[in-house]
């Protein structure tokens, strides 16, 4: 089981980098692709995809490494949802999209929903088979007493 996670873990990571590089040449395209949503304010387009690509690069990089995987694939688990919920929207209301996905132009769907609704599936699955990081103790607090 734990080589399943290992190879989940990679594959979500390796997915999400390769996501966020394919966005970086073109982040104005990338921006244009969130403006197509029409969900985000116009004055808030471009921190918001840089914001999303941003968040890509570190979550993936956090997986990969395997530092913080759990918050790493909560956070994509995160950013998939409201993926989906938004293009969910979008198709519903009408809107003829490309979706933005991989910094290509293919046109957005219901089977892009499903792709979506899957990959969050497997950063749940990541985040479930994760340790969660380690706690640390704050500065200057006393340590525990020792339970007898």
């Amino acid at each position: 089981m734990k080589f399943v996670a290992t190879v989940a873990r990679l594959l979500l990571g390796g997915l999400f980098l390769w996501a966020s590089a394919t966005k970086v040449p073109d982040m104005g395209a990338f921006a244009e692709s969130v403006a197509n949503y029409r969900i985000v304010p116009a004055g808030l387009v471009s921190v918001t995809a840089a914001m999303v690509v941003g968040v890509e690069i570190t979550a993936s990089v956090a997986l990969l490494t395997n530092l913080w995987s759990r918050a790493a694939a909560l956070i994509l688990a995160g950013l998939l949802a409201v993926f989906t919920v938004g293009l969910a929207s979008a198709l519903g209301r009408g809107i003829d999209l490309a979706c933005g996905c991989f910094g290509g132009n293919d046109p957005a769907t219901w089977w892009t929903v499903l792709r979506d609704l899957v990959l969050l599936a497997l950063a749940l699955g990541v985040a479930a088979s994760s340790r969660p990081a380690p706690s640390r103790p704050v500065a200057g607090t006393p340590d525990p007493a020792p339970i007898p």
